[in-house]
């Protein structure tokens, strides 16, 4: 299954990055979040599933707008 780039994914940071690795930190940045309760809107591509991925523990999905036709993202 690939991507499609014009589906949106909403992801909400729930938990603090305080006490976590730097580079779980810096995801965190990179995925737009940087306060507990921030959301943000990304594109869902293979890169963002990733980084959602690496911090999982700390963001959860709001949304995933998709085709009919796809699974919906594990939370």
């Amino acid at each position: 299954m690939t991507p499609n780039p014009a589906v949106r994914v909403i992801v909400e940071q729930i938990k603090s990055p305080i006490g976590r690795p730097a580079s779980q930190r810096a995801t965190l940045i990179g995925l737009g979040l940087n306060r507990i309760g921030r959301r943000s809107s990304l594109e869902d591509t293979a890169a963002v599933r990733g980084m959602i991925a690496k911090v999982a523990h700390l963001v959860r999905i709001v949304d995933a707008a998709r085709a009919p036709d796809e699974t919906r993202i594990r939370r």
